[in-house]
């Protein structure tokens, strides 16, 4: 009986290690699974950006309040402390977005001096970039006048904004940025430019830069018949920040020097950079 006791506990297979080695490989296949699965999803969740989706980026990053401020700090004889508002105001059956935009003297910016409507679109599948971004002319431009700062209910409603739509003046094609650049897109209209008749002007272009820190550059300018610039800046473009808190701003805006060299306006204002119509 001892015999046969101790032959048994020699030569019984053992049933806890087949377990282990089951379950072992179990957790092995379970945990290949979950890999592929989780590659599949990251795979789905990363998928190519759609012009659609760098439409709405580009639309988002023109909205808000941004401010000149910083660049004529740097260079007063070149540029003005400009005030940069944008704001959606409607959409378009297409899914195109339409902003309302204005420009103004940051020291008066209840008088703006440049009043338009962007409309932001995919560009189509056989040009080489990626938004579309197109001013036009408003019909009734003093109706939208401070149109971003007012109560949503006390602007022109959507379908008003779309009937007010006037004219094409220009478009500038964004294209996005390659991997390491500080801008997320960037493009300019095409090389001829387009008509333009302002002082003296016959054709115009523009140029345009979305930062990665919500930051615009914008230049625009107009050439005679032979190729002569009449307006618009001469250096680069102008580099127009997010607005700083109200709170940490008032300070600055009190001692900078920009609030006792605030250029008075006239019928026409121009300097080395900039010219414009009041």
């Amino acid at each position: 009986m001892g015999l046969s006791m101790g032959s048994s506990s020699g030569k019984e297979p053992d049933n806890n290690s087949d377990s282990d080695d089951r379950g072992g490989a179990r957790g092995l296949l379970l945990k290949t699974l979950v890999v592929i699965g989780g590659a599949v999803l990251l795979k789905r969740l990363t998928k190519s950006t759609t012009n659609w989706d760098h439409t709405r980026i580009v639309a988002q990053s023109l909205s808000g309040e941004k401010y000149s401020r910083e660049q004529a700090s740097r260079d007063p004889d070149n540029y003005f402390n400009l005030r940069w508002l944008s704001c959606p105001a409607a959409e378009m059956s297409d899914g195109s977005k339409v902003l309302y935009f204005e420009q103004a003297f940051w020291r008066t910016p209840n008088k703006p001096f440049r009043q338009r409507f962007y409309i932001v679109k995919p560009c189509t599948k056989d040009m080489k970039s990626d938004v579309e971004l197109s001013t036009y002319a408003i019909r009734d431009a003093e109706e939208y006048r401070n149109f971003c700062d007012r109560p949503k209910n006390q602007r022109p409603q959507p379908e008003e904004v779309i009937g007010d739509i006037a004219e094409q003046l220009t478009s500038i094609y964004l294209k996005r940025c390659d991997r390491g650049k500080r801008c997320l897109y960037e493009g300019s209209t095409p090389q001829d430019g387009f008509p333009n008749s302002w002082n003296g002007a016959t054709r115009c272009s523009s140029e345009l830069a979305v930062l990665k820190n919500n930051e615009i550059h914008m230049g625009d300018r107009g050439y005679d018949d032979d190729g002569n610039q009449v307006w618009g800046v001469k250096g680069g473009p102008y580099e127009f920040k997010a607005a700083p808190p109200a709170s940490s701003s008032l300070l600055t805006d009190m001692i900078s020097p920009l609030n006792y060299s605030y250029p008075l306006v006239d019928k026409k204002i121009e300097n080395g950079s900039f010219v414009l119509q009041d």
